[in-house]
This record gives structure tokens, C-alpha cells and sequence, in this order.
């Protein structure tokens, strides 16, 4: 996080969203200024109503000319007020919702490593709701700021015109003033920063007890859960306090200087009054404009408290943003690759293990075959299939596709040659046609997609529902079964029709019956690609071209599975074991 943008690079950088929208923007602080102008008017009338209007009444319609005057003057204020308001709020919605879609732009093409080192719920929240605290600063602070100031520098003129002693003498309140802002300023960032934070803790806990309300009640984890969540909430709220607490703080201080140069004022201006030196008018003039100035100078001040909060939520958005994306620097394009996969002494360790996951591997996947992987868990397989689509970026070695370092290749045309059917089976909540014809696929024709449904076995499934293609699946699918899931994931990647193919334990949970199915359809998909599975059950693999058996990271073995079990190592031992559970069973 950089805490180190200084709040004017963060109000430039915000100001950048607000330029598309300049005319509107324009227009809004011009409606101001002239809202705000309207008020030192009200003074002047006062002074001239005191000095003439009581002494000359000519016509039999000259006692009409203030009343109207000044109704006038508050009808202007209100109706350009008004369209100042709208005006800024239609800017503020629309930066807002610029930020957002930037900052989930970023989010979709960040390195998984992103993923694995931060919470969700911080993420969602920063989406969610740091971006309303920027809202607050870019516009609704700003009108204020702007309308207020106007107002002030409008009523100060006119009291430096009536009477210049006096308006320097209250002037003098001003600098501690400014000392006040300050100090509270840098307070209610930092609680701001926290309240961010913690509203993150508050989405987090929310959506791991959503998404696993179902060990929460068998365990009995609601009390543990509540807990968890009054922790966050408490948290929050305390935040929301020394916020209140510095904000609160802020406005009677200033008042109190300000009336400190107001009650100097009256002081002088009784004295001069006694002596002659003023008029009657020229004092309650004076006094009326003095009691404007403390409105615009409440809300000036007040105002502090939403920039501070906005600027620390600019700071996040900003972090986000600024984050950077999958590293993308390839010039080589596949097209369709034949499907020639190398890994070379390949070594990875994941951010924060103590041992590599992948240690000096090598293994080659020709066009069209099937290799598979097997090993103890932790050997290191599933880490192979993060691997080729570059989730993640290599300690050392090189994996090639057609002969293509990785890194070398766009990860467009990497990734659009590869398809991956895993255990766990992501599903979107929307129709099951549009999971079919997912991404890349999205435009794909009714035709293809029951024909790719059908030779993935979950045609007939499909044809059950009550919808057919266009049936809601709900939440990750939550109305299917595994083996409906899994086929699902199979028929998005038939239609995908990728030359490369990793099949990640894609028949793991699958009971007897279902994995029938699965494994048909899973034939039909592996046709003519190159295949890369790693497998658990070693009864689906049997007929693979090749089988690598992997442990702590090395390549222990490799051959096919009369080889192996010839050979009576790794994998014999393995297959042997499995046999028997098998048989107990």
C-alpha cells in the first residue's frame, strides 16, 4: 500500500476521472458561485433598508422594493443551490462508478499469486465501499468547499468595505483556525484507513459463513461465528467513534475562535458607534454579515472530515489499481498449437514454503498423447498444472509449448490453447447454455452447445430440467450434482476445443455410476489432444500413453503402466495399495 501519495498527487489523480465530465462539472460550480454571491446581497439590502429605507418612503409602492428583493435574492440562491447539487452528485455518481469498473478491470487480470495473498472480503470491500468514501470527497466536499468559500470571500469583501479596521482585527482568529484543521486532519485519515480495513474484516467473515454455512451448523460454529463477527462490527463501530469523536471536536473549536473575532468586533463597533463613526445601518449591515460568515465557516471546517475520509479511500483505490497485472510481455502468437508440450528442469517453490513444490522436473506431452501424473499428495502434480497456463512465473527451467518458452508467448494465445476441466468445477450463477459457452465461447450457437453437452454425456440431464439450456443454475451450481458439475466443466471445454488439455483429478469425487459417464465423456474429449492428467484414482489412467510418478518434487519414474508395474516402484506400491482399498471395500 503506498501511504506515501501526498493528498494533493491523490485529489489530482481523482480530479483525471472527473475530466470527462468537466462541462457538467463547470456548470455545477458555476450554479454554486452564483448561489453563493447571492449572500453578501443580503447584508447590503440590510444596511440600505436601515439607512434610507425608513427615512425616504416616497411612492405608495416603495415599501414593496425589500420585501421583494430579498425573497428574491433567497429564490436565486435556492434555485441555483439546487442545480449546483444535482449537478455534482450526477459527476460523483459517474466517478464512482468509473472507479469501480477500474479498479475490477485490474482485479480480473491480476496474478494468481494476488489471489492467494489477500482476502476476498478486503478485496470486495475495497469495491464496495472504499469507493463511496472517495465520492464524499471528490464532490460533496468540494461543493461545499467551493460554495463556502465563495460565500465567504463575498461577505468578507463587503465587511472590508463597511469597515476595514474591524475585518482585519477578526481576521486575526484565522490562523488558529487553520492550526485546528490540521491537527484533526491527519487524525481522521488514519481512522478512516482502519475503518477500511475493518469494514473488510466485516465482508470477510460475512462471506466465509455464507459460503460455508453448512459446516457452520454441523460443527456448531455459530457462536464462534457471531463472535467473529461482533469482534468486527465492534471494531468498526469504535473506528466510527474517533472519527465522530475528531469531527465532532473539530467544529465548536473553530466556532469558538470565530466568535471570539466577533464578540472582539461588536466591542469596537459599539464604541465607534457611541463616537459617531458609523451609521446604524453600516452596524447591523456589519453584524448581519458577520453572523452569515459563521455558516460557511462551520461547513468549511466540517467539511474536513468526508476529504480526509475520501483521500484515505482514494488511497486504497489507488493501491488497487495501481497493482500490477499478470506480467504480459510475449510477442509470440500460437494460433492453434500442435500441442507440443516440454517442461525442462522445471523448479518452482510457492511464495512462503519452506521446500519446492516442483524440483528439476522434466517431461515432454507430444501432440495428441496423454500423459499422466501420479505421486503421493504434495508430490507436486497439481502444481505442474498451474504451471503451463502461467498462473505462475518459474524459479528456474523452462516449460515450451511447440517449442516456445512460455514467457514468450501473449497469454491470450497461451491460454486460448489450453482447457482445463478440475475437481473443484467453478460455475457462474446464470444459465447453464451460458457456462457451456463460457469466455471466448460466449457467441457460440445453440447447435454447438448441445453438441458439445451431448458428447460430454449431460444432454440428457440437461433435456430434464425444466428450462433445458436456459435452467439458472444458481450459486456455483449449487442444483446440480458433482457428476452434473463435472460434466458441465467437460462440455465447456469440448466446445472450447483447446489442442492442450489438463485434467486436474477431474473424476475424484464422483461416485461409481457418475464416473462412468464422466470418464465416457471424458474420452470423447481427450480425442486427438495433448493430454496432461493427474489423477488419484490410478484405475483411470491405466490406459495413458505415458505415466510420471512424482514425489517431493522429483521425477521418480516414467512408463506406461505395464512398465511401471513391472519396474516395482513408486507407482507399483501406489497401485497395489488402491487395489486393496478397492477390494476391502
Amino acid at each position: 500500500m503506498s501511504h506515501d501519495m501526498t493528498s494533493r498527487e491523490l485529489y489530482v489523480r481523482l480530479l483525471t476521472y472527473v475530466r470527462p465530465y468537466w462541462k457538467a462539472f463547470l456548470a455545477a460550480l458555476a450554479c454554486m458561485g452564483l448561489a453563493s454571491l447571492a449572500e453578501p446581497v443580503f447584508p447590503a439590502i440590510m444596511k440600505s433598508l436601515l439607512d434610507d429605507g425608513f427615512s425616504k418612503a416616497n411612492g405608495p409602492w416603495d415599501w414593496l422594493f425589500y420585501p421583494l428583493a430579498i425573497m428574491g435574492i433567497f429564490l436565486v440562491r435556492a434555485i441555483f443551490g439546487f442545480l449546483g447539487d444535482y449537478l455534482m452528485s450526477w459527476v460523483s455518481s459517474n466517478v464512482v462508478a468509473e472507479l469501480r469498473q477500474a479498479m475490477f478491470a485490474r482485479m480480473v487480470r491480476l496474478p494468481t499469486r494476488y489471489y492467494s495473498d489477500n482476502l476476498s472480503g478486503r478485496l470486495m470491500s475495497r469495491i464496495a465501499y472504499d469507493v463511496t468514501g472517495v465520492a464524499g470527497a471528490a464532490t460533496n466536499a468540494l461543493t461545499s468547499l467551493i460554495k463556502d468559500s465563495l460565500s465567504i470571500v463575498g461577505l468578507l469583501v463587503w465587511l472590508l468595505w463597511l469597515n476595514w479596521k474591524l475585518t482585519l482585527i477578526t481576521l486575526s482568529v484565522v490562523p488558529f483556525i487553520a492550526i485546528v484543521v490540521r491537527i484533526f486532519s491527519k487524525r481522521l485519515r488514519s481512522v478512516a484507513r482502519g475503518q477500511q480495513e475493518s469494514m473488510g474484516k466485516i465482508t470477510q467473515v460475512l462471506q466465509e459463513t455464507i459460503e460455508g454455512h453448512k459446516v457452520v451448523k454441523i460443527f456448531g460454529g455459530q457462536k464462534y461465528e457471531e463472535d467473529r463477527f461482533y469482534k468486527s462490527v465492534r471494531e468498526q463501530r469504535r473506528l466510527a467513534m474517533r472519527a465522530t469523536m475528531a469531527s465532532a471536536a473539530q467544529s465548536p473549536l473553530v466556532q469558538f475562535f470565530a466568535a471570539t473575532g466577533v464578540a472582539i468586533i461588536m466591542g469596537v463597533a459599539l464604541k465607534q458607534a457611541s463616537s459617531d463613526q458609523t451609521t446604524v445601518g453600516s452596524f447591523v449591515s456589519f453584524v448581519t454579515a458577520m453572523l452569515m460568515l459563521m455558516a460557511p465557516l462551520k461547513r468549511v471546517t466540517d467539511v474536513n472530515a468526508p476529504i480526509q475520509r475520501g483521500l484515505a479511500a482514494a488511497e486504497s483505490v489507488f493501491s488497487l489499481i495501481d497493482e500490477d497485472a499478470e506480467p504480459d510481455s510475449g510477442q509470440e502468437d500460437l494460433g492453434r498449437a500442435q500441442g507440443l508440450v516440454e517442461f525442462d528442469k522445471v523448479t518452482f517453490t510457492y511464495p512462503g514454503a519452506e521446500r519446492p513444490a516442483l524440483d528439476g522436473v522434466s517431461l515432454t506431452l507430444r501432440p495428441g498423447e496423454c500423459v499422466a501424473l501420479v505421486g503421493p499428495s504434495g508430490s507436486g502434480k497439481t502444481t505442474a498444472a498451474n504451471l503451463l497456463p502461467r498462473f505462475y512465473a518459474l524459479d528456474a527451467g523452462e516449460i515450451r509449448v511447440d517449442g516456445h518458452a512460455l514467457p514468450n508467448i501473449r497469454l491470450n494465445s497461451l491460454r486460448d490453447n489450453i482447457a482445463l476441466v478440475s475437481q473443484d468445477v467453478v460455475l457462474f450463477n446464470d444459465t447453464i447454455g451460458a457456462n457451456i459457452a463460457y469466455g471466448g465461447k460466449r457467441d457460440a450457437t445453440v447447435d454447438e452447445i448441445r453438441a458439445a453437452a451431448k458428447a460430454a454425456h449431460a444432454l440428457e440431464f440437461i433435456e430434464a430440467l425444466p428450462d433445458g439450456l436456459n435452467t439458472m443454475i444458481g450459486e456455483n451450481g449449487v442444483k446440480l450434482s458433482g457428476g452434473q458439475r463435472q460434466r458441465l466443466a467437460i462440455a465447456r471445454a469440448i466446445l472450447k476445443d483447446a489442442p492442450i488439455l489438463i485434467l486436474d483429478e477431474a473424476t475424484s469425487a464422483l461416485d461409481t455410476e457418475s464416473e462412468r459417464h464422466v470418464q465416457a465423456a471424458l474420452d470423447e474429449l481427450m480425442k486427438g489432444r495433448s493430454t496432461l492428467v493427474i489423477a488419484h484414482r490410478l484405475s483411470t489412467i491405466e490406459r495413458a500413453d505415458r505415466i510420471i510418478a512424482l514425489a517431493h518434487g522429483h521425477k521418480q519414474e516414467e512408463g506406461s503402466h505395464a512398465e511401471l508395474l513391472a519396474h516395482d516402484g513408486l507407482y507399483a506400491r501406489l497401485y497395489r495399495m488402491q487395489k486393496a482399498e478397492e477390494v476391502a471395500v
